[in-house]
């Protein structure tokens, strides 16, 4: 199945992911916002809260990719 932002099943992630780069990040949300995989899917898949997605999210549209580099997080969050 491909999706609208012209991502596919195989372009997600694999399930057992432990470590999130920016990139396998960034995916996921352009796949559930795609409409690609369902946010309750998402998480359910990747073991996440609805709230750590929902932050990757709000990462991406206040600053963009470089929102989502958890070592640099500090210098967008408000103070």
């Amino acid at each position: 199945m491909i999706g609208p932002e012209g991502l596919g099943i195989e372009d997600l992630p694999p399930p057992d992911t432990k470590r999130w780069v920016i990139r396998r990040k960034a995916i996921v949300v352009a796949a559930v916002r795609g409409g690609l995989i369902t946010l309750e899917d998402a998480c359910a898949r990747y073991s996440l809260s609805i709230e750590e997605f929902l932050s990757w999210q709000r990462a991406i549209d206040a600053h963009g990719l470089p929102g989502l580099r958890a070592t640099r997080i500090q210098l967008y969050r408000a103070p």
